[in-house]
């Protein structure tokens, strides 16, 4: 690292986050990184080292900054006005309020007791194609299971999940830079996703509340709506299709990603299941979905000589940050190397409420598909959405050795 760091804007590296070519895995992040602990954006300041990353995150001076992107777009809409309402955009008191009363639906427990449904799942979706020895690994597995997990957490037919996955895909347009120009099939959809959520609070009052992960939400509704009113509920729900369905879909196929170029690591995996648990820590550390987290300044401040004022937009580079060369001494891809926590579910007090789903989704796919499918490869060229904010393909034409 250089002794001698910048300590004003001016100073500090650029990077142009907000061309669409950019790369969070680029030797100019490498560069940048090596040269500063933070840089110049289009849009604020990237926060680039591990430390200051893990420092920064939970900095109570800082707010959760992405509230303000529907804004940034001139977008209005129900994806605007429920982006707006949802938890990730509350703060403080409220914020607080809206996590303590869910956090019963997203308890271990609740993963625990789903274990068996998602190894379910997964086998089934793999004996669709496995004897083929060939796939297109989103269409055919990363996205049906996400959406089917869903499904099985709304309570809802897992044949509604085609529905739901094109939902989630038109709705996640609002994530990208053509936000303003789609914002019609944005909130056509965002209409759609809720309306799947009435439906599903609908069925279950009608066939009674269990202990599972929507009885629990509408209890806490039912309980007390001057808590956790009707609306929020709703918002709550939404945010679990989208969320879970988006990241869950992009998180697997960047894993399978990892491990096509790394097929020792696969062949480990495969010969030892146990080690899905910690594969998918180190996937998200060295390639998450969600390539960075916002911040945004809620009063002037000094850090590590920098002044930052108040209403400036803070950039956290989890995906810089996983790979720090100053924390981890072998930052390469290692499923049973001792890890540092990464930043791929954020930390602090907006660290992702559905954590522990999504790791135990990702955990049981991982598990079986390395001991079914073996010998996976490239078998045409693979699409890419842009490789920064969440990122993740499109499509991964994929050959391997027919299961027999």
């Amino acid at each position: 690292m250089s002794s001698s760091l910048p300590t004003t804007l001016e100073a500090a590296p650029y990077l142009d986050v907000a061309n669409p070519s950019f790369s969070m895995r680029s030797k100019e992040v490498i560069d940048a990184r090596e040269k500063s602990w933070f840089a110049r954006t289009p849009y604020g300041i990237a926060v680039l080292r591990y430390d200051e990353v893990n420092a920064l995150i939970r900095d109570q001076r800082l707010r959760q900054g992405s509230y303000a992107w529907p804004a940034h777009n001139k977008a209005t809409g129900s994806f605007a006005d429920w982006w707006i309402r949802m938890l990730l955009s509350r703060e403080g008191a409220d914020h607080s309020r809206l996590r303590r009363l869910a956090n019963p639906a997203f308890a271990p427990k609740l993963v625990r007791k789903l274990t068996p449904e998602f190894q379910e799942m997964a086998n089934e979706i793999i004996d669709g194609f496995s004897k083929k020895g060939t796939c297109e690994f989103v269409a055919d597995f990363s996205e049906p299971y996400a959406t089917q997990v869903i499904c099985a957490l709304l309570g809802l037919p897992r044949s509604e999940w085609r529905g739901l996955a094109q939902l989630a895909v038109d709705m996640g347009l609002a994530l990208g830079v053509t936000f303003k120009q789609d914002e019609e099939k944005i909130n056509a959809a965002t209409d759609k996703l809720f309306g799947y959520a009435a439906m599903a609070v609908e069925a279950l009052k009608k066939n009674g509340l269990g202990d599972d992960f929507l009885s629990m939400l509408v209890k806490a509704n039912e309980e007390d709506k001057t808590a956790l009113s009707d609306q929020e509920l709703y918002d709550m729900i939404v945010l679990a299709i989208f969320g879970g369905i988006d990241t869950t879909r992009n998180q697997i196929a960047l894993a399978m990603d990892m491990f096509v170029q790394h097929p020792d690591q696969w062949k480990l995996l495969g010969e030892d299941p146990e080690l899905a648990r910690a594969a998918v820590e180190e996937v998200m550390r060295v390639r998450p979905t969600v390539t960075w987290v916002t911040r945004e300044a809620l009063v002037d401040f000094n850090y590590q000589g920098l002044d930052i004022k108040k209403g400036t937009t803070v950039h956290l580079f989890s995906q810089a940050a996983g790979t720090d060369p100053n924390v981890f001494e072998n930052p390469g891809f290692d499923i049973t190397a001792k890890r540092q926590a990464h930043f791929g579910f954020g930390a602090g007090a907006h660290h992702c409420i559905g954590h522990f789903i999504a790791r135990g989704d990702m955990t049981e796919a991982l598990a079986l598909l390395a001991q079914r499918i073996k010998n996976p490869r490239f078998n045409g060229e693979v699409e890419w959405l842009p490789d920064s904010g969440n990122t993740g393909p499109i499509a991964m034409p994929m050959a391997f050795d027919p299961e027999v």
